[in-house]
C-alpha cells in the first residue's frame, strides 16, 4: 500500500506545521482509489475536503518543490522550512487556484514567491558537503571532490547575490530545465522578459564568480 502523509495544522506554518509519512489501513481503500485520480480530479477531492486527497498533492510535488527550495537556500533545514510554507499556504489557497496553469506551475509559483520573500543573500547558508549526495563521484580523487564542491558553494552564493527575478529564473531555467513559457507563467511575465532576464543572470553570474577567483 503507498504511504501518504498525515497532517497537522495549527498556529503558525513554520513552527506548527508537521508531516509524517504513515501506512494506509489494509481494510482501507481510500488510498488506492485517490491514487488513480488525474490533477483536476484530485483538486476537486481536495476541495470537498476528501480526506487524504492534499496529503497525495504533497506526495506528488513535495520533491520538487523540496529542490526549488534548496536552491534558494543551499541548506537541508532552511530548505524543509520553505517547503512546509509551500504547502501550507497551497492548502490555505488551494480555492484559488484558478487552473490556468498545472498544479506543478502554481506550487512552482507560491515557492518562488515564498523564497524570494524570505531569503536574501547573507540568509544562504551553504553545506558543501550535500553536492556528494547527488553527485556520482566514484572516480573523482579526494581533491577533486573537494574543488567541486566549494566550486558548487561559490556557484550558490553568487546566483544569491543576483536580482529576483534574474536568481528565480536562473535557478528554473538552469536547475530545473523549465521551459521559457513556463517560467513566464510561474513568474507572471513574458517570455521576453524571461529570455532577458536569464541572459542577463548568466551575464552577472560570470562577473560575480571572476569576482570571486580574484
Amino acid at each position: 500500500m503507498a504511504p501518504s502523509v498525515a497532517w497537522a495544522l495549527s498556529g503558525t506554518p513554520r513552527r506548527d506545521w508537521n508531516v509524517s509519512v504513515v501506512r494506509n489501513a489494509a481494510d482501507d481503500p481510500a488510498g488506492d482509489t485517490l491514487a488513480t485520480l488525474d490533477e483536476a480530479a484530485l483538486v476537486d477531492a481536495c476541495l470537498a475536503s476528501q480526506p487524504g486527497a492534499f496529503d497525495l498533492v504533497v506526495e506528488r510535488h513535495r520533491r520538487t518543490v523540496y529542490q526549488l527550495c534548496y536552491r534558494f537556500v543551499g541548506n537541508h533545514e532552511d530548505a524543509a522550512d520553505l517547503s512546509q510554507d509551500v504547502f501550507v499556504r497551497a492548502y490555505r489557497g488551494l480555492k484559488t487556484f484558478r487552473r490556468q496553469s498545472s498544479l506543478a506551475t502554481w506550487l512552482y509559483r507560491i515557492g518562488v514567491n515564498v523564497c524570494l520573500n524570505r531569503v536574501n543573500a547573507k540568509a544562504v547558508r551553504t553545506e558543501p558537503i550535500d553536492e556528494g549526495r547527488h553527485v556520482d563521484a566514484g572516480h573523482d580523487s579526494p581533491a577533486e571532490r573537494v574543488l567541486k564542491r566549494e566550486r558548487a558553494a561559490l556557484v550558490r552564493h553568487a546566483i544569491a547575490r543576483l536580482p529576483r527575478k534574474q536568481r528565480a529564473t536562473l535557478i528554473l531555467r538552469m536547475y530545473h530545465e523549465l521551459p521559457h513559457q513556463e517560467i513566464a507563467d510561474i513568474l507572471e511575465c513574458s517570455v521576453g522578459a524571461v529570455k532577458a532576464n536569464f541572459f542577463h543572470a548568466l551575464g552577472n553570474l560570470k562577473k560575480l564568480l571572476a569576482d570571486e577567483s580574484l
